[in-house]
C-alpha cells in the first residue's frame, strides 16, 4: 500500500511516499529555516506563506522521486494537529484538494504520533513500548499500546525541553536553533562547570518542568554580566544540556521501572541531541531494555513519518472528509477529527 504523507506543522514543508508504513520511496523537504534565523525563531506568518509557495512543488517532487503519480497512491495522509495553525491549514487544504481530485481517501495524522512512527522507518519496532517524545513544543512520556493506541503517562507542565534549549541558546548568544547550537558547542565544554536545578513535580513522578531551569541559566548569565564576569559559553551550554538530559532521563527511568517496559523509543526533533541519545543508550543498557531511535534524517519534521503513521491510521479505519480542520493543540491520546 502506498501512502503519500504531507507535513506542514511548523517551518518545514514536506511530503513523502511510503510503502506499507515502513519502506520510504521518497522524502522531499523544503525548509524556511534560514529566513527564520534572521528573527531568532519561527515567525508563524512567514512560515505559512512559505508553505503555500512550496507545497505543490514538494508534493510533485515526492511523487516523482517515488516513480508514481497521484493516481497510483492509495491514501493521502496529512498532519492536522498540533502545530502552528496557519501552517497546518496550508497542508490540510492541499491534502483535501488532492484527495478529492485523485479520488483517494484522506487520513488525518497527529503530529506526535508521526514522530513516534519515525522509528518504524528504520527498525522493526512494534508496539507495545514506551516512548520519550521530545521536541520544541512537546515533552511527553507515552505508553504506545498499539499503532493507534496511546496513553500519556508523563509530560511537561510548562516549557518543552526543546523550547528551553532554544531559549537558553538565545540567551547565550548562540545561533538559532539554540538547541542545535548548544549540542555542538557542548562538545568543547565541561558539563560539571555549572550547577542547575533538576525540577520535580510533586505527586507526579513522570511529569517534567523546564521553566525554572530555563530561568536559572538566564539568571546565571545576567548575574555574571552585572558582576563583569566572563562566562565560558561552552561550559555553560554543556552544563545546561546535562541538566535537561538529567530531567528527561530521570523521568523516563522512573516510568520504565513503573511500567516494566521492555522497549523504549526516542522520538521528536530533540531526539537528534547527541547527549540525549547517549544517555538513553546508557539507561537501556543498564536496565536491559531494547532501545529504538530514529535515524537523524527522520528526527526533524518530515513527510515520511506522516505517511508511516498514516498507513496505520488508515488500517485502523481512520478517514476524514472535506470538513477536516486543523487544530493548534490536541492530546496525542484523545484525538478528534
Amino acid at each position: 500500500m502506498l501512502v503519500l504523507g504531507i507535513e506542514s506543522s511548523c517551518d518545514e514543508t514536506a511530503a513523502a511516499v511510503v510503502r506499507d508504513g515502513r519502506e520510504v520511496l521518497s522524502n522531499a523537504i523544503a525548509s524556511s529555516l534560514e529566513e527564520h534565523k534572521l528573527y531568532g525563531g519561527v515567525v508563524p506568518e512567514i512560515a505559512s506563506r512559505r508553505h503555500a509557495q512550496a507545497i505543490s512543488g514538494v508534493v510533485s517532487q515526492a511523487l516523482s522521486q517515488a516513480g508514481c503519480e497521484a493516481g497510483d497512491i492509495d491514501a493521502v495522509a496529512v498532519t492536522y494537529a498540533p502545530g502552528l495553525i496557519g501552517s497546518l491549514l496550508v497542508g490540510v487544504g492541499f491534502a483535501k484538494g488532492l484527495s478529492v481530485s485523485a479520488k483517494k481517501p484522506l487520513v488525518p495524522v497527529h503530529h506526535l504520533r508521526s514522530h513516534i512512527a519515525a522509528n518504524y522507518l528504520t527498525s522493526k519496532l512494534e508496539p507495545p513500548f514506551l516512548s520519550l517524545v521530545v521536541s520544541g513544543g512537546h515533552s511527553h512520556i507515552v505508553a504506545v499500546n498499539g499503532y493507534t493506541d496511546y496513553k500519556v503517562i508523563g509530560k511537561t507542565r510548562d516549557d518543552a525541553a526543546g523550547e528551553a534549549l532554544d531559549k537558553a541558546g538565545r540567551a547565550m548568544g548562540l545561533p538559532y536553533p539554540g538547541g542545535v547550537s548548544i549540542d555542538k558547542i557542548s562538545a568543547q565544554g565541561n558539563e560539571n562547570a555549572f550547577s542547575f536545578p533538576h525540577p520535580r513535580v510533586e505527586g507526579a513522578p513522570f511529569d517534567l518542568s523546564f521553566s525554572g531551569l530555563k530561568t536559572s541559566v538566564i539568571n546565571t548569565i545576567h548575574n555574571a554580566s552585572q558582576k563583569g564576569v566572563e562566562i565560558n559559553t561552552a561550559d555553560l551550554a554543556a552544563s545546561f544540556q546535562k541538566a535537561v538530559a538529567d530531567c528527561l532521563i530521570g523521568a523516563l527511568e522512573r516510568a520504565a521501572a513503573s511500567t516494566g517496559a521492555k522497549k523504549i523509543a526516542l522520538a521528536g526533533g530533540v531526539s537528534a541531541n547527541s547527549l540525549l541519545r547517549r544517555r538513553c543508550a546508557d539507561l537501556c543498557k543498564r536496565r536491559g531494555i531494547a532501545l529504538f531511535m530514529p535515524e537523524l534524517k527522520y528526527c526533524g519534521d518530515n513527510g515520511a513519518m506522516v505517511a508511516s503513521q498514516g498507513y496505520y491510521e488508515f488500517s485502523a479505519g481512520v478517514r476524514a472528509g472535506a470538513s477536516l480542520n486543523a487544530y493548534a493543540n490536541m492530546p496525542i491520546d484523545d484525538v478528534k477529527i
